[in-house]
């Protein structure tokens, strides 16, 4: 297996997360739009249904995106990241704990910080579908979460066991 630098994964990662995209546009077109949602940021902060686990290189690559937001927003979201961890027990739960939480990536009136830099996976395929058949197939994220296992190892020479979002990058910058 030829290793990778973390630096070198991410780029691979924004390329991956990007033909993800690409591979759901024909099923979005079926969701309801963002744009008109009459509670825009719900699905991001209702601790009861939030439950995105990610990766340690997706979390280094949310974290790059967030050392480049202005100072204030840049503390902002790492004091609301902080508050997450401990509000919601994230540092308690096990490997199948319900890790419920509002995401502090989510600034109001503004949307997901992350959004067009380092959105993670689930975040990606998630849309407001009124028809069950209009989703995408579960497979797409699941294959596309391998890529990502795959450069995990291939950075950090393990099996990186994904965590809450918020957990994830909290652990990284301890």
């Amino acid at each position: 297996m030829k290793w990778l630098s973390e630096t070198a994964a991410i780029a691979k990662l924004t390329s991956i997360r990007e033909r993800f995209r690409e591979r759901l546009a024909g099923f979005e077109a079926r969701a309801k739009s963002c744009a008109t949602c009459t509670s825009p940021g719900a699905c991001c902060t209702d601790a009861h249904f939030v439950n995105v686990w990610i990766s340690r290189l997706e979390a280094a690559s949310i974290l790059r995106s967030i050392s480049e937001l202005e100072p204030v927003l840049k503390n902002d979201v790492m004091e609301r990241t902080f508050r997450t961890v401990t509000e919601y027990g994230l540092d308690e739960i096990d490997d199948e704990g319900p890790g419920t939480y509002s995401c502090p990536l989510f600034e109001p009136g503004r949307g997901c910080l992350v959004h067009h830099t380092a959105k993670p996976l689930p975040c990606i395929a998630h849309a407001c579908y009124e028809q069950r058949e209009d989703l995408p197939p579960e497979y797409l994220l699941t294959e596309t979460e391998r890529e990502v296992d795959s450069l995990n190892r291939r950075v950090y020479r393990d099996d990186a066991i994904p965590k809450p979002l918020p957990l994830a990058l909290t652990e990284r910058i301890r």
